[in-house]
């Protein structure tokens, strides 16, 4: 019965397979992460940069041009965006790019979340949320859940 491949054979291709998708599966995943990878300031502190790096309707990125291995990820302190799964999370995106991207940010270090720091940020002194706000931010503008 040479047309019939084995038991063993099929479940050992089958084996191959998803060990090769795995492997593909860890080399592809850095590419969808951020780019931000500087460390984060600690609480309290003031530090600055130009927007490189727009995440979601409340992160983003500061820091200088072409150097993603200095650049600071920040989740607004002052504003919450839904998630990009929840309703007007993916419309929360671009309205924080245009409000954001590419111009200088002075910020204040408040706690971390997670692999990056809760942050208030101000472009020539007005909160980076009232901005957010007035420019009919998502859910209502509201403040930061507690």
């Amino acid at each position: 019965m040479r047309g019939r491949p084995s038991y063993i054979a099929c479940t050992m291709k089958g084996r191959v397979m998803i060990i090769a998708v795995c492997v593909a599966g860890v080399w592809a995943a850095p590419a969808s992460a951020d780019p931000c990878e500087g460390a984060l300031p600690y609480k309290g502190r003031a530090f600055s940069g130009v927007v490189r790096y727009v995440e979601d309707g409340d992160g983003q990125c500061v820091g200088p041009a072409g150097r993603p291995a200095s650049w600071i990820e920040i989740r607004l302190a002052d504003f919450y965006a839904p998630e990009l799964r929840e309703p007007g999370g993916i419309e929360a995106t671009p309205r924080l790019e245009r409000t954001v991207m590419d111009k200088p940010r002075a910020c204040r270090a408040g706690r971390r979340s997670y692999d990056r720091v809760v942050a208030t940020c101000t472009p020539g002194g007005r909160p980076v949320g009232s901005l957010l706000r007035t420019a009919g931010g998502a859910e209502g503008g509201r403040g930061r859940p507690t």
